[in-house]
């Protein structure tokens, strides 16, 4: 029993502080609500278009702003105060959730009003999403900041799991438009939650002060800094082919395994279930850097290569619970990796480039799984990223292997006596 409890303290560790446990409650709402939207809106595009290729182009939409700002954004994240940033811009995701519920459920919804407001939620999230990462470490501190990221995908893949299945049910019972506007609703939690924060317990960083190339400061920091500037590039090639799952995964629950939108739910559902697991694994057991971040890496391409090859739901249901577990370890490795590796001044501008590495991606690679996968099938989507994720696995091996091949080589510095 002694045992059992002790490996909760640990799995659980940052919960202990009372503001984690606030933001993290306000966030576990408001992330059910965005796995709605992001569910029903792929659906509502799909319906509407019938075309993998419209919807890689509206996923690109959203994601386009983030490739362009979001390094921008992490220099603003480096000079303001986080939290005020963080109120401010989750309010505006609200907005833009309440507008296009208000349009889905009138009936006047049409495609380009959809792309208008991916663009402009992706526009916030270039600018809050940097300030949101960075904000982690002062919240909770560096003794519990692997765990709190564990924790936030564990919360993150809880919301995958229910989000994606209550809009499934919605969207067969009552319609998409009810989906959007639950997810306006559900922005209210997060910001009572940054509102309502004890401020004193909080840990801020000094914000810069505002000078010059403070961008392509931190452009040349991460270049000069393998640890850094190694798992962004890993995670720039997985994000922009491997993480399409709004795109690939419409299409197989449709056309591949012919199960409608209940069974795409439980499709992007069951990569939740998976992802649970392993961020509750990497909680109480993670190790952060390159090694851990390969395996990770290797595992999830095996995974989605099973994906694409399941013959029918039950097989894919259990590939893409595999698939969730490695791809939340991948992403939860590389995060704390950065963050512990990263100077304070430099966080900001570093978890920006992660998410651009992450997301903003996404306008190169949606399209090109939307073009491969109406050219190739239904399961050419997954096959892709499956692929992806095995030669990132292997060329972050490789560059592994010669970094510690240069060590061995340096010349060690001759050292004499008094």
């Amino acid at each position: 029993m002694t045992r059992v409890i002790n490996a909760g303290r640990l799995t659980f560790a940052a919960l202990s502080v009372s503001n984690y446990r606030r933001y993290y409650g306000g966030q576990a709402i408001s992330q059910i609500g965005t796995w709605m939207q992001m569910t029903a809106q792929s659906w509502l595009v799909l319906s509407l278009t019938h075309s993998s290729t419209a919807l890689g182009a509206i996923v690109a939409l959203q994601t386009l702003p983030v490739l362009l700002l979001a390094p921008y954004g992490g220099v603003i994240a480096d000079r303001v105060n986080k939290r005020r940033m963080m109120i401010m811009l989750q309010s505006a995701m609200g907005l833009q959730a309440l507008a296009l519920g208000l349009l889905t459920v009138t009936g006047a919804v049409r495609v380009w009003q959809i792309g208008v407001l991916a663009a402009l939620l992706g526009l916030n999230n270039a600018f809050e999403n940097p300030s949101r990462q960075s904000f982690m470490l002062e919240l909770v501190g560096p003794e519990h900041l692997r765990n709190a990221v564990s924790l936030n995908s564990v919360m993150v893949s809880c919301a995958r799991a229910i989000g994606p299945a209550i809009a499934g049910l919605l969207i067969a019972g009552v319609g998409d438009g009810v989906c959007f506007l639950l997810n306006a609703a559900s922005f209210v939690a997060v910001v009572a939650s940054l509102v309502t924060m004890d401020r004193s317990a909080l840990n801020p960083t000094e914000p810069t002060p505002r000078a010059k190339g403070q961008l392509r400061e931190g452009l040349r920091y991460v270049r000069r800094t393998p640890a850094l500037a190694i798992p962004l590039l890993m995670m720039g090639a997985a994000g922009c082919l491997a993480y399409e799952f709004q795109v690939s995964l419409p299409v197989m629950a449709s056309r591949g395994l012919d199960v409608g939108a209940t069974g795409y739910g439980f499709m992007t559902a069951a990569m939740g279930v998976g992802a649970v697991l392993g961020g509750l694994l990497m909680a109480a057991r993670g190790k952060t850097g390159l090694r851990p971040l390969i395996v990770a890496s290797c595992a999830f391409g095996v995974a989605l290569a099973l994906a694409a090859l399941a013959p029918d739901l039950p097989l894919e249901l259990a590939a893409l619970a595999f698939a969730g577990g490695a791809s939340i370890t991948f992403m939860s490795t590389g995060n704390s990796t950065l963050q512990l590796t990263a100077e304070p001044a430099m966080r900001g501008r570093v978890m920006s480039l992660w998410f651009v590495a992450f997301q903003g991606s996404t306008p190169i690679g949606a399209p090109i799984v939307g073009l491969v996968t109406a050219a190739l099938g239904a399961r050419a989507g997954l096959g892709l990223a499956a692929v992806t994720c095995l030669v990132v696995g292997a060329l972050g091996l490789a560059t592994l292997r010669r970094l510690s091949g240069a060590s061995r080589l340096a010349p060690r510095v001759a050292t004499t006596g008094p």
